[in-house]
């Protein structure tokens, strides 16, 4: 397998990653300097979450006009110019902007990067490739709060975004001269209407619980745009029905493979994306460590996230995507419940073994999962299924964050305001039973789904063949 592809999507892929939780662990400091408090500045984040869910789902259709490779280059130069806006900001209204910013460029690198992995791997080097490509989706939001805390104790918030400057001009320069430029197929006309329907409804719904979960504004306007979102999705999913060629066409989920895949894998992500929004929270607000002691704790998941890469292929090709899945998302929702067993006495060598645990089932569940997604996709519905998958893996995490953060919010008034531990077990032990759910899709897969891309049923029958000549 050509390793040169993944691991500059993947270098691209890892500062948006990161980038995205690294702003967490600033917030006071930024609100500070700019003359506003950190629960306004929340804001900056829900901007960001909303401008991935408008222009996420036309994407694909981006990649197809203009070619894949040079729309992921432009993704990373509007990135890095949202960063330097960033970094500049002087006002809570212009650090909103620029973040929106920054996720019109973030909103493009992880679909259109996913898309050139895909049409320029071979369908068996498939779950290698997206081994490489699954790396930086799991450290970086690890890396965030140590590297965030870091900076911003050491040197100043502003370099949280400059930083971005360096990596983003490597990504540019890689992209156009090691990336294939492939083949473009025909782009269809773009679909307005589902446009602006499928934008409205992701944008409702992440922005919805976004302000639910983070109480920057009245909760009202989040449930009043979260029933906006599923109102435009219900539009979209009759103006799709009536039209030929719709910017994200439900018929993909005819598919049964890529549907109970992504129903499986959202259902985990959760899970997965609550996490990291509560790990951090009860370190710090529970166990009293600070933000830079709780992100070197919280990222030594990373190293079995790197670990499983170099085995995952083997794992797949012996137990095959159904039961290899169905092993990693029970193992991942035991992990989570095994967090809310955690108290400040516990050894923090204990809470890291088992961290690192959950980094090795967690990573061999989204390589596994990423590589079956498209296992029987072809190249030329490879852009609308990234747009898909992406769109809803926003509206997945956006779920896992408001519901972690709404069952704290009620365990908390309950408790007449004050935020125990107790609340924090209660949230993980709630989003381990979901993730646990995540099995259910999968056990719908027949047991040679994706077969061509795990190579499971070919070395069985190697070994059926194989069995004469030995006896």
């Amino acid at each position: 397998m050509n390793r040169t592809v993944p691991l500059v999507l993947a270098v691209a892929l890892f500062m948006e990653q990161m980038d995205s939780t690294v702003i967490a662990t600033a917030l006071p400091a930024i609100a500070t300097d700019i003359g506003t408090n950190p629960i306004a500045l929340k804001l900056a984040l829900t901007a960001y979450l909303v401008a991935l869910a408008i222009f996420i789902p036309i994407s694909g259709w981006m990649a197809d006009r203009f070619g894949a490779r040079r729309v992921f280059a432009i993704a990373i130069a509007v990135f890095m110019t949202g960063s330097i806006a960033c970094a500049m900001s002087g006002s809570l209204f212009q650090f909103v902007v620029s973040r929106f910013l920054q996720g019109m460029g973030g909103a493009m690198m992880t679909p259109v990067g996913r898309l050139v992995l895909v049409r320029s791997t071979e369908k068996s080097d498939l779950v290698n490739a997206m081994a490489w490509l699954t790396i930086p989706a799991l450290i970086g939001p690890l890396a965030g709060p140590p590297v965030g805390g870091f900076l911003t104790t050491f040197l100043s918030w502003h370099w949280i975004f400059l930083v971005n400057i360096p990596i983003g001009t490597a990504g540019i320069i890689f992209a156009l001269t090691l990336l294939p430029a492939g083949e473009t197929p025909p782009a269809k006309r773009v679909d307005w209407t589902g446009f602006v329907l499928a934008g409205a409804a992701a944008a409702g719904v992440v922005f919805g619980l976004s302000v639910i979960s983070l109480p920057a504004l009245p909760p009202v306007w989040g449930v009043i745009a979260t029933l906006g979102g599923v109102s435009a999705f219900l539009a979209y999913l009759h103006h799709a029905g009536r039209t030929p060629n719709p910017l994200l066409d439900p018929k993909l989920f005819r598919n049964r493979t890529f549907r109970w895949t992504l129903v499986g894998m959202n259902l985990f992500r959760i899970g997965a994306g609550a996490v990291p929004f509560l790990l951090p929270l009860m370190l710090q607000l529970g166990f009293g460590l600070t933000p830079f002691q709780s992100g070197m704790i919280t990222f030594v998941s990373a190293g079995g996230a790197i670990v499983m890469k170099f085995t995952v292929k083997r794992i797949l090709r012996a137990g095959g995507f159904r039961m290899v899945l169905i092993g990693a998302a029970g193992g991942a929702s035991l992990s989570i419940a095994v967090n809310g067993l955690f108290t400040p006495t516990t050894p923090v060598v204990l809470i890291m073994v088992t961290l690192f645990a959950s980094g090795l089932v967690r990573s061999l569940f989204f390589t596994s999962a990423n590589a079956l997604t498209f296992a029987e996709i072809d190249d030329r519905n490879a852009a609308p299924a990234t747009a898909i998958t992406s769109a809803m893996q926003q509206v997945a995490i956006a779920v896992g964050v408001a519901l972690a953060g709404g069952i704290l919010e009620i365990v908390s008034s309950l408790n007449g305001g004050v935020l125990t531990v107790s609340a924090f077990h209660l949230a993980f032990f709630v989003i381990a039973a979901i993730t646990a759910f995540a099995i259910v899709p999968f056990l719908a897969l027949p047991p040679n789904a994706g077969e061509a891309v795990s190579g499971h049923a070919i070395s069985q029958a190697g070994g059926r063949a194989a069995s004469p000549v030995r006896r």
